[in-house]
């Protein structure tokens, strides 16, 4: 019985993975379609053929949290005396 489930589980194993590199298959030969399909339509155009770029810059993503940071902070500056709360100093136990 041990042998049949084991053997059970490897073709079942051997089934996800097939279908999973299909799904890869899939997914690139779709890419290379519209890739394809681009490089066509810039040769009838008559314009350049650019590849794919992703562009990004590191430093939009910081930009942005920084200025939704500073939207509603209260710059350190402008801080009132009031909002400084005093605290009595222990002497440390022991």
């Amino acid at each position: 019985m041990q042998t049949l489930l084991n053997l059970f589980l490897r073709l079942v194993l051997l089934a996800a993975g097939l279908v999973f590199a299909a799904s890869l298959l899939v997914a690139v030969m779709g890419l290379l379609a519209i890739w394809g399909l681009r490089y066509g339509w810039a040769r009838l155009a008559g314009r350049p053929i650019t590849p794919f770029v992703f562009r990004m810059d590191p430093r939009a993503g910081f930009e942005r949290v920084w200025q939704a940071g500073q939207g509603g902070a209260v710059p350190p500056a402008s801080r009132e005396i009031a909002d400084v709360t005093d605290v009595v100093a222990k002497e440390p136990r022991g």
